[in-house]
């Protein structure tokens, strides 16, 4: 029998997923980001966003300086060798939806509110479509779901929206934000 599309997408899926593991023999794993990281943090961020969008090493470190524990890295690890190949950082905050003064204010987060924020999910280009965002965003609603968070918002492109929807987020329209100069789209997830 022929392949449809989608069964076609979850075997690519599980063979990324299998070469990552066994073929190229190296994991993935997911923890909490250091301050030792914080330079090869916002060089991904470099990387991964635009120069109007992207946040830089003074507003990542000020961002760890006030919720440390909300910014979780993704690490390759071969052999002896470990290397951050990704990010995921965010506030908190009882609003419903993301402002455009959360990404640079970081004294706005509220460390008891109801939602964890995602300012961005970054992954490095040659690790892409492997699942390593996904992996970054399953840990990351899972720590809200411990820490008793109402929901998790965040800003997307109009392509990523699907992305988002995988986990159950919802599409709330576009956003009030024009951080960067772009039309995003205001996502949330109910957890």
């Amino acid at each position: 029998p022929i392949l449809s599309r989608k069964n076609a997408k979850k075997i690519k899926a599980l063979f990324n997923e299998q070469i990552i593991n066994d073929m190229m023999g190296f994991m993935i794993s997911i923890t909490t980001a250091t301050a030792d990281d914080l330079i090869t943090l916002a060089d991904i961020e470099q990387i991964c966003f635009s120069s109007q969008e992207s946040a830089s090493l003074n507003t990542l470190k000020s961002r760890f300086d006030v919720f440390p524990n909300h910014f979780l890295v993704a690490k390759i690890h071969k052999h002896d060798d470990n290397e951050i190949i990704g990010f995921v950082n965010g506030m908190v905050t009882d609003e419903e939806t993301i402002t455009d003064e959360m990404y640079t204010n970081a004294k706005l987060h509220q460390p008891q509110g109801k939602y964890q924020t995602i300012f961005g999910i970054d992954v490095l280009p040659s690790y892409q479509h492997l699942g390593i965002a996904t992996k970054l965003m399953k840990n990351l609603i899972e720590k809200a779901q411990k820490e008793k968070r109402t929901g998790i918002i965040l800003c997307c492109k109009h392509q990523l929206i699907p992305f988002y929807e995988q986990f159950g987020f919802q599409n709330l329209g576009i956003s009030k934000s024009t951080h960067g100069g772009v039309v995003w789209y205001d996502m949330l997830l109910n957890i």
